[in-house]
């Protein structure tokens, strides 16, 4: 169990799986994506328009604890753990049926304006729902 609220459930495709026989290295950073996308429709009661005007990932760390195999199920907890004035920050654990860790992530999200080419405040209504769902304030990045 995990210490975020969010849980996605996915499993590992035979496609993801590298000749080795385990989840390729790349491809957790999808399935981060994916929890994400899941995160934010969540917050936005089935829609990702709270994601307006628009973001870009800034910054990706994962670090891998074991590896994950065709067919397992994955949970990927996710978790927005603070907020700036322009970017967000966001982790993820992604355990095993059981329960075990297989790697954890950071991600740095940047609200971006893409017609202006540029970064833009978090917006209010988004920074409350992010606030509001994970219970506390989560207060600006250094």
């Amino acid at each position: 169990m995990s210490a975020f609220r969010f849980c996605h459930r996915l499993q590992v495709r035979f496609r993801d799986c590298d000749p080795l026989g385990h989840v390729n290295n790349s491809v957790y950073l999808t399935y981060v994506e994916q929890a994400h996308l899941a995160y934010w429709t969540e917050l936005g009661g089935g829609s990702f328009s709270v994601l307006q005007p628009g973001l870009i990932l800034a910054r990706a760390e994962c670090d891998y604890v074991r590896p994950a195999t065709p067919g397992e199920w994955l949970d990927v907890w996710v978790g927005t753990t603070r907020i700036g004035r322009t970017s967000f920050t966001m982790e993820c654990e992604i355990l095993g049926a059981d329960g075990q860790l297989v790697a954890r992530t950071r991600t740095v999200q940047v609200m971006y304006d893409y017609a202006a080419a540029k970064p833009v405040p978090v917006p209010a209504l988004f920074r409350a729902k992010m606030e509001e769902y994970e219970g506390r304030t989560l207060g600006q990045e250094a």
